[in-house]
């Protein structure tokens, strides 16, 4: 069996280590896996989407014209004339919405041809006119048909136009073209909500959880990197996000740091603006790639703190939960199917108090109390071969239904 995958990047950040995981995975038990992408890191069997200049085109298009996804005619011409020589089996598709792919191009060629076709949903994109979430707009248009779209500005921005009438439209018509689809959820919340959208119809709908490699995220000895960075008596809080922003929880984590004891710190992993003055009780560590240094941060904390109100999974939370380390999440969207009993806490709201009152539980009942319990449910939910084995499970259901050829 063949599978091309089709992702913004390769090799870096969630999922762009999916897909090399997976890729991986087929080429180690006798089929073929090759990635195409925009940027990241090389893969052996890889195709290389565009180039940087029709990127940047392609974004500051989007933004005068109002519409994503409908630029990059050549690289996606490209893209199609790589698949046509290929011919795999099935073509998975992740993340699309970085600029770099047209949309219309890829998928009429994809109905076109009969190939059987796997969405997995790492956000709303796929399903909504622009949107990558909703709920804190409390926006549920999509259901519908979408329109005065409230977050016009957020996401991949538009800075005149509101053309989600017709992308909702398009992509409606483009999905529902293809004559073998797999919709994938990665939590039990986007894949009901996926359910109540236009991709109810497709073949199948599923849920399959994005895994964690717990060969490597485990707990590790972290006495040496607590004394380099002189946290031997304190206790360690942490949030980890690509690039942080009041959405990730930033503002709430500075106004929590004004209120915490001198034997509490935070650790945020990720990048923020130059702009923003960060409190000293507050260590703040650049984004990074090197999975080995996030499993160093996840060992050494005693709790990590997800304030993201608008989570299709939560990779960080089960991340830290493999290297037993408890989480405390807001129950919102997937963050709460992620918090099994005696893992951590789920707390209604970003109120400071509540915050800090379940960092307190953690911190009275101690790290050990939760270890044993985080680690057994990251092993039974999100164990890598688990989940590897379900998409190639469902590859070759896909591949079982009858297309139009």
């Amino acid at each position: 069996m063949k599978v091309l995958q089709i992702n913004a990047v390769s090799g870096i950040r969630s999922t762009g280590r999916i897909c090399v995981e997976l890729s991986d995975y087929l080429n180690e038990n006798s089929n073929e896996g090759y990635i195409a992408y925009s940027e990241g890191n090389p893969y052996l069997k890889e195709y290389i989407i565009g180039n940087m200049i029709e990127k940047k085109i392609h974004g500051l298009s989007s933004r005068i014209f109002g519409k994503q996804a409908y630029f990059s005619k050549n690289g996606t011409k490209d893209l199609v004339a790589f698949i046509e020589k290929l011919q795999p089996d099935v073509v998975h598709l992740h993340n699309l919405h970085s600029n770099y792919i047209n949309l219309e191009i890829l998928l009429k060629y994809l109905a076109t041809e009969d190939i059987p076709t796997v969405l997995t949903l790492h956000d709303c994109w796929f399903f909504t006119g622009k949107c990558t979430h909703y709920t804190v707009d409390n926006c549920m248009k999509w259901i519908n048909g979408c329109n005065n779209c409230p977050r016009l500005k957020k996401d991949n921005p538009s800075w005149f136009l509101d053309r989600t009438p017709k992308m909702y439209r398009d992509k409606k018509n483009w999905f529902n073209n293809i004559p073998r689809v797999a919709i994938v959820g990665v939590s039990d919340w986007i894949t009901r909500e996926a359910k109540k959208s236009f991709l109810s119809d497709s073949n199948i709908i599923t849920r399959i959880h994005n895994w964690v490699d717990l060969e490597i995220f485990k707990p590790i000895d972290t006495n040496q990197i607590k004394k380099t960075m002189d946290l031997q008596n304190k206790f360690v809080i942490l949030g980890v996000a690509s690039i942080w922003s009041n959405e990730k929880g930033l503002e709430k984590f500075i106004e929590l740091s004004s209120i915490l004891p001198n034997d509490m710190v935070i650790i945020l992993v990720g990048n923020i603006s130059i702009t923003r003055n960060i409190p000293s009780n507050i260590i703040h560590l650049s984004e990074t790639h090197n999975v080995y240094n996030l499993v160093e941060y996840y060992s050494l904390a005693d709790v990590l703190v997800n304030l993201s109100v608008e989570e299709t999974f939560g990779m960080v939370t089960a991340e830290a939960l493999s290297c037993g380390t408890p989480a405390i999440v807001i129950n919102s969207t997937a963050n709460p199917e992620l918090i099994a009993e005696n893992c951590g806490h789920i707390i209604n709201d970003d109120n400071i108090s509540e915050i800090l009152n379940k960092i307190n539980m953690v911190k009275n009942k101690k790290k050990e109390f939760y270890k044993d319990n985080c680690i057994n449910y990251a092993f039974k939910n999100f164990n890598k071969k688990d989940r590897l084995f379900d998409y190639m499970s469902l590859y070759k259901s896909l591949l079982s239904y009858k297309g139009n050829k």
